[in-house]
């Protein structure tokens, strides 16, 4: 039987030793691979089901406002949209708090943002994973409602509104997913999108500007 010597030592590893090390270290790493993985799919889940429950406070919230949801009901006397700005973005979530019952549900488990406990005075944007689709109607099912904030066209938001259309560079950030993200549309659903499938799901949502509101 061949053996290997050991630099500096009397010892030696036979061929056989050495390919059984090797044999248990790719064991080691091909069970830590898939606990990996699910946890990653298991942290894009709960965000998935966090995205859910905040489209339907928005639509019980909707069913008490005439059937709008707040970014359109929430205006001044010249009819422009109150708290459309990145100071005040999080008095939409306020609005609805009775509707989504702990702030907890704004925050993607992802995120490096600590949700918050309430929504009293400390209660901000600070605390909030996902962006508002301003334009979001019950009537236009496939408009974006809200998302995650990692969303990016390669320009800066402007007062905090992103700005997409279909002639830019559309994508998600590496932050949360991994260059992936989930989206929650007008109608309550929830869609977990790629790169690939983003700026096609920009063109279906019945605007050529899209106008989201970033925490």
């Amino acid at each position: 039987m061949k053996t290997l010597r050991r630099m500096g030592s009397g010892c030696a590893y036979t061929l056989v030793e050495l390919l059984m090390t090797i044999l248990a270290a790719m064991v080691v790493f091909l069970v830590l691979l898939p606990q990996s993985h699910c946890h990653c799919k298991s942290v894009q889940i709960n965000c998935v089901n966090n995205l859910k429950q905040v489209g339907l406070a928005f639509r019980l919230w909707s069913g008490d406002n005439n059937d709008m949801y707040p970014m359109r009901a929430l205006t001044n006397s010249t009819g422009a949209l109150l708290f459309a700005d990145e100071t005040n973005g999080f008095r939409y979530f306020l609005a609805m708090s009775n509707e989504l019952n702990t702030p907890k549900i704004l925050s993607c488990p992802a995120d490096t943002r600590i949700p918050a406990t309430n929504f009293g005075a400390a209660f901000n944007g600070k605390h909030i994973s996902f962006f508002v689709g301003l334009q979001a109607d019950e009537t236009l099912p496939t408009a974006f409602l809200a998302g995650d904030r990692n969303i990016t066209n390669g320009l800066k938001s402007v007062n905090g509104i992103l700005e997409l259309t279909t002639n830019q560079n559309i994508s998600w950030t590496q932050d949360l997913h991994n260059n992936q993200g989930n989206i929650g549309l007008a109608d309550g659903s929830v869609q977990k999108v790629s790169n690939n499938a983003l700026k096609t799901l920009v063109a279906h949502t019945g605007f050529a500007t899209n106008r989201l509101l970033m925490p």
